[in-house]
């Protein structure tokens, strides 16, 4: 049928359709090879903002208490307020108790007049509930107080 391809060859290679598609299947495993070692990865950073917006979103809320707190700077010095770099709580469902970590010295706006004396809010997954956060960009389970707020604590002030 076709005399100018030689006898030598394997029977699956003396045909012009198998010698096409296996050259385009070369090139598809070259180029999906060559997309996996170029792309690129999301660092250590967006992959942790990907999971607190996750959970922001689909995560949900239960009772806690900050068991711990590591911070920046010293607490009790004068200056510009502390903020803490890890928040250290615990909370319950269903009979277990889950103690996490959270570092939150990406978010440091959403963590710098944190009060740890009082409860905090958690959002976990409920497929996974050790999968957990306490702040994320656009949820806050804290409780947080500013000067303004600790100087006036009545909601009305007194009208003259």
């Amino acid at each position: 049928m076709f005399p100018h391809i030689p006898n030598h060859l394997p029977l699956l290679l003396r045909y012009p359709g198998n010698l096409i598609a296996l050259g385009f299947g070369a090139a598809t495993i070259a180029g999906v090879t060559a997309w996996l070692l170029t792309r690129r990865r999301p660092t250590p950073a967006e992959i942790e903002q990907a999971r607190r917006d996750h959970l922001a979103q689909i995560g949900r809320i239960t009772d806690g208490s900050i068991t711990e707190t590591q911070w920046l700077s010293d607490p009790t010095a004068d200056g510009p307020p502390a903020t803490p770099c890890v928040l250290t709580y615990r909370y319950s469902i269903a009979g277990v108790t889950y103690e996490c970590a959270q570092d939150v010295s990406l978010l440091p706006d959403h963590v710098r007049h944190v009060r740890i004396d009082l409860p905090v809010q958690v959002r976990f997954d409920p497929r996974n509930p050790c999968n957990s956060i306490v702040v994320a960009e656009s949820w806050s389970g804290l409780r947080l107080h500013t000067a303004a707020a600790s100087n006036d604590t009545s909601p009305n002030p007194p009208s003259q």
